[in-house]
């Protein structure tokens, strides 16, 4: 255990990726094969179930720190991090603990089983042996909020300097539905598990955010156009006589759309489709809002099924009559990929249209047609680009439409997190509504944290700490002063937000010095947003 807290510890020392990749690589060629496995299930998300909730988890510390839960409570709150904030608060003077990564994980398995005084006496006890960076990363682990700053393709990079592993197999390995209870590191790194190969996706190819002006590009002729839509990026699989769906989150998810499964019927063995996982409403794209009522369930219920059924749209041809197919260029996978979806002819799976354009004026008159069509934008792919693994420049594009955006009042504010505890930086925003007397009120709609500079978030945490009405906690109600301009890619009705509206990644685009409360827009402002 010792050792993978040091691992975290360089790991989240260090922006620099030759040094993290130079801690990993050190680690692998020491650590023990039960650690190793542990640590890349830890590393791409596949921690054990959650064993004890954090607010158990308060009270335990305040306890063994004999202090008030109020005054852990206020701590926690300046700190902004729960594993931090225990591994402060702890007295610790024991630190006698050398068991392993691999054998405390094992523990955690079983402790999720126990009644709470024995889930109590064991985590205390861990607590007080391990010294304090171990007993940090010990209550990451059981808060199930492992966050660190290391990519899957840092994690391949290191295991290919220490297996001889080329790095793009690995990233395929490391997909699937393994855990380090069903395979072993050597299994994993040099076995070939042949249900697993079934079954396994290829890495996706993921695209940048278009940085360059069109015409740096070169001819648009050299270029193909599809939309981009606002789904779950998914590889469909069918190979001996089994039907899987992949997300591109490596979670396999073919049972939560079982409307999917019956083209294991129509697709050719030996094929995986790449696409777009989208909900399909009376004959139309819907929004995301819809599919967010699909993701998540447990059980899919027929009213659920008919209420939002889904389809798959493929753009993309990774692997055709068992051959892979990535090396081919996007023109020639399209070409293979175009009669195949006609062939197969059916409801649930669509062909994403591949566009051409004589000018980049055209193109971008055809962007202007996104939200329209419910896409986001353009995705822009070279016509001679093969499928690779990872996001690379220069051959795929994703060009977004502008965001809609929203004049909103600030009416409550919590403290950040990280640097910014001490700061009152995670806002709630209000639009105006008039309510059964006729008098205009501030209705809640959204929540934002981030698009001010240092200084302005300064700013504003003085002017929220002079104009405070009421504490919650960590949230403080204001006196509305503060407009600011709020941006965000989608909006939908929504029956679960007490405005009606749910809008998609909100954001801060300025403070609108400029404007009084008075100025800011209405919830039917919002509300016009919304397409037909």
């Amino acid at each position: 255990m010792k050792d993978f807290a040091q691992l975290i510890e360089e790991l989240d020392a260090t922006t620099k990726t030759n040094r993290k990749v130079a801690a990993l690589a050190e680690y692998f060629r020491n650590a023990s094969e039960a650690d190793k496995i542990w640590t890349i299930a830890i590393l791409s998300h596949r921690r054990p179930p959650r064993p004890v909730n954090t607010t158990l988890l308060r009270e335990y510390a305040a306890e063994l720190a004999q202090i008030p839960l109020w005054l852990f409570e206020d701590s926690y709150h300046i700190v902004g991090d729960l594993a931090e904030s225990i591994a402060l608060v702890i007295p610790n003077d024991q630190m006698k603990s050398d068991q392993s990564l691999s054998e405390i994980l094992e523990e955690l398995i079983l402790l999720k089983a126990k009644a709470e005084q024995e889930k109590k006496e064991y985590v205390q006890q861990k607590w007080m042996q391990l010294d304090y960076y171990s007993r940090f990363v010990f209550t990451k682990l059981l808060t199930g909020g492992f966050r660190i700053g290391i990519s899957q393709k840092l994690m391949t990079k290191a295991l290919s300097q220490v297996t001889d592993v080329p790095e793009d197999e690995l990233a395929y390995r490391l997909m699937g539905d393994w855990t380090p209870a069903s395979t072993s590191f050597e299994e994993l790194i040099f076995g070939r598990n042949e249900q697993a190969y079934v079954s396994k996706p290829f890495p996706f190819y993921l695209a940048y955010a278009l940085e360059n002006e069109l015409e740096e590009l070169g001819d648009v002729s050299e270029w193909s156009f599809e939309h981009k839509w606002d789904g779950i990026r998914g590889q469909l699989i069918c190979r001996k006589g089994e039907l899987f769906l992949w997300t591109r989150g490596d979670e396999l998810v073919s049972d939560k759309y079982p409307e999917l499964l019956e083209l294991v019927d129509f697709i050719p063995d030996g094929t995986v489709l790449d696409g777009e996982i989208l909900p399909f409403i009376d004959g139309e794209i819907g929004t995301f809002n819809d599919l967010q009522t699909r993701i998540g369930r447990k059980t899919v219920s027929k009213s659920i099924l008919k209420k939002v059924p889904i389809v798959f749209r493929a753009y993309d041809l990774l692997e055709f009559e068992g051959k892979d197919m990535r090396k081919l260029s996007y023109q020639e996978r399209r070409e293979l990929l175009e009669p195949l979806i006609a062939d197969i002819a059916h409801h649930s799976l669509q062909l994403s249209e591949r566009l051409s354009f004589n000018s980049w004026e055209e193109a971008i008159a055809e962007r202007e047609l996104a939200r329209e069509k419910r896409s986001e934008g353009l995705m822009l792919k070279r016509n001679d680009s093969p499928y690779r693994v990872g996001r690379k420049k220069g051959d795929w594009w994703k060009w977004k439409i502008d965001p809609l955006t929203i004049d909103a009042v600030l009416t409550y504010a919590m403290r950040g997190h990280g640097r910014r505890t001490n700061l009152f930086t995670d806002y709630t925003f209000g639009l105006w509504e008039t309510n059964e007397e006729g008098k205009q009120e501030l209705m809640t709609f959204a929540k934002a944290y981030s698009g001010l500079t240092d200084k302005e978030f300064a700013q504003v945490d003085a002017i929220i700490k002079k104009t405070t009405l009421e504490r919650f906690g960590p949230v403080r109600s204001v006196e509305p002063t503060l407009v600011f301009e709020l941006a965000f890619e989608g909006i939908a009705f929504s029956s679960r937000h007490k405005s009606g509206v749910a809008v998609r990644f909100p954001r801060i685009l300025r403070w609108r010095k400029d404007k009084t409360i008075a100025d800011a827009n209405s919830l039917d402002d919002l509300k016009a947003l919304i397409p037909n």
